[in-house]
């Protein structure tokens, strides 16, 4: 397995982990403590943070197992991806939370989305990694 797929799989797999433990602290000691849509956001976070742990493991299998890929594309959607799980899932579990710990997260707002749009183009340049050859 060469050494992009491996850091792959295992980012994707840490990210997994953490993804039951975040929803977990959710589930069991924040839902008390947080508005009903507080929560949601929070679960929107553990939820896409799961969906591009995966992505991540896939990229990693895809690549050590498909010789025919863009290795590079991969190297970026992986890149793309780690950054776009810190940013969107991060900046909802810290909007989601800042009631409760009592602190102003202005600068939050735009970082929701730019993280987004990093996963996206995550999606996008593994699609070309694929298709391109």
């Amino acid at each position: 397995m060469n050494p992009s797929s491996r850091f792959h799989i295992l980012c994707g797999l840490s990210f997994a982990c953490l993804g039951v433990l975040i929803g977990a602290f959710a589930a069991h000691g924040l839902k008390p403590l947080l508005s009903l849509k507080e929560i949601n956001n929070f679960e929107t976070g553990v939820k896409y943070q799961f969906y591009h742990a995966f992505a991540l493991i896939m990229l990693g299998l895809l690549g050590s197992h498909f010789p025919n890929v863009e290795k590079w594309a991969f190297k970026v959607a992986g890149f793309l991806f780690f950054i776009g799980i810190i940013l969107f899932s991060g900046s909802l579990y810290l909007l989601s939370t800042q009631s409760l710990f009592n602190i102003s997260t202005p600068l939050l707002g735009p970082i929701t989305p730019l993280g987004g749009s990093l996963l996206i183009f995550g999606w996008v340049f593994t699609a070309w990694g694929i298709f391109k050859k």
